[in-house]
C-alpha cells in the first residue's frame, strides 16, 4: 500500500467520516442579509435532519456578499432553531476581540445549549486592513500576541490563572467552567504548530489554501502533544463543493463562486452573482487565471465525480472530518447540493440520523 506525504494510506477510499457545514451566509445579488440569514436557518435544519455533525459560521467584515459578521449572534439563532447538531464558529478571529468577551459570549452559548457549541478560533482579521483597524480601534494589525490572547481565552474558560496573576480576580460569567469545544483554524504551518503544541483539534482551510494543506497536516500530526481534552490529533479540512444531478449543471452553478472569488481576489468584493451572470461574463485571460487559482481545490460535479474526488482527498490527508461550504445562488439548488453530499459513501451521519439508518 502506498503512503502519502502525511503517512496515511492512499488506497483507503471507502472510509466514512462526519461531514459538517461551513456557512458563510452568502448574500445573492438582488437580496439582502436578512434573506441570507433566513436561508442559513433553513440550512441548519436540513443539515440536522441529514445527520451533518456541525454547522459553523465564519466571521468576515466589510464584505457585501457575506452576512455572518457576528458569529455569536448567528450561532445563538441557529442553535435555537435546531436541537442536536453542533453549532459554532469557523471561526471567530481572536485578534478582533477581547478574550474575556469571547469567553463570556461562548460561555453564554454553552450555558444555553450545553454540549452543542464549538469555538473555532482564527488569527487572521477576516477583512481588509482599514476594517481591521476599525475593529481593533487602531491597535496593531499584526497578530504577534495571538498566543497570549489564546492563552488568556483558555484561562478564562478554565479558571486557571495563577493566584498572583493580574487577571486572577477576573472571571468570565458565564464562561468559567463552561468551556465549549475549542478548535484552532488556520491556513499555514504556524497555526498547525500552535494547535499541535496546545493539543487542540485543527481545522485547515483547504478550500482557499490547498497548496499548504499537506505540509500543515504533516506538521500538526508530527508535533502534536496530547492534552487533557484530546489524546490524539483531530483534523478537519474546510472544502468548497457544488454538487448537482449532472456535472454540466454543477459547473454552471459553480460559476457564481468562480466569478465571486475572482472579484474578491481582485479587490472588488460584492454580492454572490447569479450563474447566468457568470456564464455571460466576458472573462479576460488574467481573470480566468485568478479564478482558476482561487477555485482549484473546489469539488464540482455529479455525486459519483464528487465522491471520487473527496475519497482521494481523504486518502491523501487522512482527515477526520470535512466542513463543506457551498455558495450557490439559488437556495433550493444549494440545499440540494448538501443533500447529494449526504448521500455519498464517505458520509458517516451523526446522532439520531445515524441511529435511524443503523
Amino acid at each position: 500500500m502506498g503512503l502519502g506525504a502525511c503517512g496515511v494510506d492512499r488506497d483507503v477510499t471507502h472510509r466514512r467520516i462526519p461531514l459538517s457545514v461551513l456557512d458563510l451566509a452568502p448574500v445573492p445579488e438582488g437580496s439582502g442579509a436578512a434573506e441570507a440569514l433566513r436561508r442559513s436557518t433553513d440550512l441548519v435544519r436540513l443539515a440536522e435532519r441529514l445527520g451533518y455533525h456541525r454547522h459553523w459560521v465564519a466571521e468576515h467584515h466589510n464584505m457585501p456578499g457575506i452576512a455572518s459578521s457576528a458569529p455569536p449572534v448567528v450561532i445563538a439563532h441557529l442553535a435555537a432553531a435546531s436541537t442536536t447538531i453542533r453549532v459554532g464558529s469557523g471561526g471567530v478571529m481572536l485578534p478582533n476581540h477581547a478574550p474575556l468577551v469571547v469567553a463570556e459570549q461562548f460561555g453564554t452559548l454553552e450555558a444555553l445549549h450545553p454540549g452543542r457549541i464549538d469555538l473555532g478560533i482564527g488569527r487572521a482579521p477576516g477583512t481588509d486592513r482599514a476594517t481591521a483597524a476599525a475593529l481593533r480601534r487602531g491597535a496593531g494589525l499584526e497578530a504577534e500576541d495571538f498566543l497570549e490572547q489564546l492563552g488568556q481565552l483558555i484561562a478564562f474558560f478554565d479558571g486557571s490563572y495563577p493566584e498572583h496573576h493580574p487577571l486572577a480576580r477576573v472571571h468570565a460569567v458565564p464562561g468559567e467552567g463552561s468551556r465549549p469545544e475549542v478548535w484552532l483554524l488556520g491556513s499555514s504551518g504556524y497555526s498547525a504548530q500552535v494547535a499541535a503544541h496546545l493539543g487542540l483539534p485543527f481545522a485547515f482551510a483547504h478550500h482557499f489554501m490547498p497548496e499548504n494543506t499537506l505540509a500543515a497536516v504533516e506538521l500538526y500530526r508530527s508535533l502534536f502533544r496530547p492534552s487533557e481534552r484530546l489524546a490524539a490529533p483531530r483534523l478537519m479540512l474546510g472544502i468548497a463543493a457544488v454538487l448537482a444531478g449532472d456535472e454540466k449543471r454543477a459547473r454552471f452553478l459553480h460559476g457564481s463562486m468562480r466569478l465571486s472569488m475572482m472579484r474578491l481576489r481582485s479587490g472588488r468584493p460584492g454580492k454572490l452573482p447569479s450563474p447566468e451572470e457568470a456564464s455571460r461574463y466576458a472573462w479576460s485571460p488574467e481573470e480566468e487565471a485568478v479564478a482558476l487559482r482561487a477555485t482549484s481545490s473546489h469539488v464540482v460535479g455529479d455525486p459519483a465525480t464528487a465522491g471520487d474526488q473527496l475519497a482521494a482527498l481523504l486518502a491523501e490527508t487522512g482527515a477526520d472530518e470535512l466542513a463543506v461550504t457551498t455558495n450557490v445562488f439559488d437556495h433550493d439548488e444549494r440545499l440540494h447540493s448538501y443533500e447529494l453530499l449526504a448521500g455519498l459513501p464517505i458520509f458517516e451521519p451523526s446522532g439520531e440520523t445515524a441511529s435511524a439508518l443503523g
